[in-house]
Formats: structure tokens, sequence, C-alpha cells
């Protein structure tokens, strides 16, 4: 079956009758997750839903949280850091002190969302994420079905071919509900103190952490890379 000649409420339905055990979709709340909610929701999907709450997003993103479950009548459920870990990372470096370095952002984005997504996944046989080749540079080659080798899992890309256009018109089309911090710029919501509004003609992901020297496009928090290149295999877009 060659789930892209699907439409994505059928693709993600063929995915799940087409992959044996369990899918874990873990949600960062954007605009791209919000859209693969409302499919999985309304098929009723058996898809486990998370999300990853560091300790520092937005109030608009726990607003969206709730507003998402009591449209749907479904449980997102949270994964939040290890307390032991935030409290000496915090003692080590000041509350705002991946602001200092990059390996103390990298060490702060190991701690609050590195280890509870490795929690979050425990037992997963597939790991379905709202990830767009268009979305950066380091994203441009992933596949529809890929492997995590580092979780030995699965990973899944249903939008991969979608457009960031794509995704805000079905968004309006079916009336999902979205974060507000969008229309004000910030196109990747993510940590507040580590999230700011693009300008005009940046890369989509130029407000993540924009206070670091970086190549455009080649930020990540860590959660789809391995050994600095995201995380792939070789495969073909059919199953």
């Amino acid at each position: 079956m060659n789930y892209l000649e699907l439409k994505l409420a059928n693709r993600l339905k063929a995915i799940r009758e087409n992959i044996n055990g369990r899918i874990v979709f873990t949600t960062s709340l954007g605009i791209e997750d919000q859209l693969l909610t409302h499919h999985i929701a309304t098929q009723k999907l058996d898809i486990e839903i998370v999300t990853l709450d560091t300790g520092r997003l937005f109030n608009e993103s726990h607003i969206l949280w709730q507003e998402t479950e009591d449209k749907y009548g479904i449980t997102i459920k949270g994964f939040y850091p290890e307390a032991d870990a935030i409290s000496k990372w915090v003692r080590a470096n000041g509350t705002n002190g991946f602001y200092n370095s990059l390996q103390a952002r990298k060490n702060c984005c190991a701690i609050r969302k590195i280890e509870p997504l490795n929690r979050a996944l425990i037992g997963a046989d597939a790991w379905l994420t709202g990830l767009r080749a268009d979305q950066s540079q380091s994203r441009e080659e992933i596949k529809l079905i890929e492997k995590d080798s580092a979780r030995e899992i699965f990973k899944i890309n249903p939008l991969i071919d979608y457009s960031r256009d794509d995704v805000v018109a079905e968004i309006h089309a079916l009336g999902v509900p979205y974060n507000p911090l969008h229309d004000k710029g910030f196109i990747s919501i993510g940590c507040a103190p580590c999230t700011r509004a693009i300008k005009v003609n940046e890369d989509e992901r130029a407000g993540r952490w924009w206070w670091e020297d970086s190549i455009s496009g080649k930020k990540e928090c860590g959660l789809h890379v391995e050994d600095g290149k995201i995380s792939r295999i070789n495969q073909k877009q059919e199953a």
C-alpha cells in the first residue's frame, strides 16, 4: 500500500490497520500535531496521544491542551522531567542557564524532553510524529516510515508531504483548535524562554534557540536526532 496516495485521515487509518503493536503519538500541541490529533480522535484510532510537559511551556499551550481534551473527549497524557534532575541542573546552571552555552541548553533539553520521551515510548512498537519534510534542511530527507535505531522502534511521519500552508488550510477547514501564538509569528512553538516569533523570510525553526549561532535549519533539541543527524534509515514509502 502506498500511504502517500491517501488523504490524511485515511492515511492514518491505514497506518493503524497495517502496523502491528502499540503506536504512541507525541504531540507538541503545535499546528501540525493538532491536525493529527483531530484525525486520530475523530476516527477513534487506537493510537495513544502523549505530550512532553517540560515545565517551561507557554500558558497558551496549557490552555490548548485542556481545550483539545474537552473538544474531542480524549486524554493527552503528560510526561514530565525528573524533579531531581531539574533541581541539580538549575543549581549548577541557574534557572535560565540554557542561554549561557550550547552544551547547557542541550543538557536542559535532554532532561526536559529526551528522558521523558524515552519513558513515553517504553513498550511502544511505533512512534508517530508531526514532522514535515519541508520544515528545515535537517528534516528534508525524512521518510514516511523509518526506523529509530536508538530506540529500536518504527517512526511514522504522516505529514511528510504536507506544506505548512496545507496544514493551515486543513486546520481552518475542519475547525481544529490551535495555539493563538501561531497567528503572532510563533511558527514553531516549544518552551517559552527558548521560542520567539520569526521575522520575514526566516526559516520556520529560526525562532527556536535564536541566540545560538548555527546554520539555518540545523537547530534541534535532540528528540529526533542521533549522533547529530535526524534519525532515519532508507526505506520505501510503501509497507
